[in-house]
């Protein structure tokens, strides 16, 4: 038998029916990045491609006995957060990765349904920000979750900051919903602004765009490398997957995360 040579990635995530997003979007993102997925749902939703009409959160106990059996018997590379809309949920997280790892973290902060769909409330949102930012080490909020999430900044570069200040190593927030020409996404790390990304606007809307990113990120920590080379490579990876995205239903667009395996 084969010792491990395929890094594993603990993953917190939500279930879309639709495929879309949330645990679908993470397995199969991590697949392409050649990772094998331990996934544990947080919510069961009711969604399609145009929005959410009903979520329940999970039990907070399976979940983290879930979580401690899989950490006894597999060694994880890191932890991909995804969807929590349940106070419970989040300090269950907050135990396994204070408890259990000292592993990369990246937190993908879900806070609505591309629809427009609240998924969680203040409570939910002051748990994330009291318990899970000072254990993140990359945070990828788009522009309007990042704005919610630290709304004593300004401006985003001062929200920026303001999460940094919570305890995240990098910030790093996406434009897609800015008014601009081209999509700028920035990193944040050191109580300054690192590096600026600026990519081609496509058209449309796309359903499960954050979760590709956040989870391409993760896969390629497991992978070994470094974080600045980990967020490129992620963007340019989430990129080809929404350029050659496709439409499943009547709503917003998948995308296409083996993409790759076409074009070769």
């Amino acid at each position: 038998m084969m010792s491990q040579s395929i890094p594993a990635v603990l993953v917190f995530s939500g279930l879309d029916p639709s495929g879309g997003a949330g645990i679908q979007a993470d397995i199969e993102t991590l697949a392409s990045h050649g990772c094998h997925t331990c996934p544990i749902v947080t919510s069961l939703t009711v969604q399609d491609t145009h929005d959410v009409k009903n979520r329940v959160p999970v039990d907070p106990g399976l979940l983290y006995e879930q979580a401690s059996v899989l950490l006894s018997d597999i060694e994880v590379s890191a932890v991909k957060i995804g969807l929590l809309d349940d106070c419970d949920v989040v300090e269950s997280i907050h135990r396994i990765i204070t408890t259990h790892l000292e592993l990369p973290v990246i937190l993908d902060p879900v806070l609505a349904s591309g629809g427009g769909t609240a998924f969680n409330d203040q409570e939910v949102q002051d748990a994330i920000r009291e318990l899970l930012l000072p254990q993140t080490t990359i945070l990828t909020p788009n522009s309007r979750e990042a704005r919610i999430l630290a709304p004593e900044g300004d401006n985003l570069g001062a929200c920026a900051m303001a999460l940094l200040d919570h305890g995240c190593e990098f910030v790093f927030i996406t434009g897609t919903h800015e008014p601009t020409e081209k999509v700028c996404n920035t990193l944040y790390g050191n109580h300054r602004k690192l590096e600026e990304f600026t990519w081609q606007r496509l058209e449309g809307e796309f359903h499960g765009s954050g979760c590709t990113l956040a989870s391409s990120i993760a896969g390629l920590l497991a992978q070994g490398n470094e974080p600045m080379t980990a967020i490129y490579e992620a963007q340019e990876y989430t990129w080809q997957s929404l350029n050659n995205g496709y439409r499943i239903g009547q709503g917003q667009s998948i995308p296409n995360r083996f993409f790759w395996v076409e074009n070769d």
